[in-house]
């Protein structure tokens, strides 16, 4: 089977990463990246949702979220997969270039490679759970299925 890794949005298929400058709109409101939308979901108050929103950079919108100082959401474990669902449909329908990348990746498994991350990565060493990449699965045969 043909294997597809990303992880940086400045290399190949780095589109498919939360990090790459791809705006999207969701809930009436528009977000710099995926990553600002997926980290915003963390948190129920909408003053600390509108900081991550209005963060510089996917990277600080990062940091804001995984700020253990801030009050995390109680049932994010529970949401978690599906924030990311909403944000990477949204994401790679709303850019269609992006939409034609994932389709053009057929039926290759597509792996966020990284050591940084042993849950939405493979851990480095195909270890982690790859959750982003099986989400981006997911997403590409509904697509494929004629799901608009």
């Amino acid at each position: 089977m043909n294997v597809i890794r990303f992880y940086r949005e400045k290399e190949t298929y780095g589109e498919f990463s939360n990090f790459a400058p791809y705006v999207i709109e969701l809930d009436g409101k528009v977000w710099p990246t995926s990553e600002h939308y997926f980290q915003a979901q963390k948190f129920l108050e909408e003053e600390l949702r509108e900081r991550v929103r209005a963060a510089v950079g996917p990277m600080a919108a990062a940091h804001l979220g995984r700020d253990r100082s801030l009050p995390l959401r109680p049932d994010w474990e529970a949401v978690k997969d599906d924030v990311m669902r909403r944000a990477l449909h949204a994401k790679f329908t709303q850019h269609p270039g992006l939409r034609a990348l994932l389709l053009a990746t057929g039926n290759a498994r597509l792996v966020e490679h990284t050591r940084n991350d042993r849950y939405w990565g493979d851990g480095g060493d195909g270890s982690g759970r790859n959750m982003l990449g099986r989400l981006l699965m997911e997403l590409r045969a509904r697509l494929e299925g004629g799901e608009p």
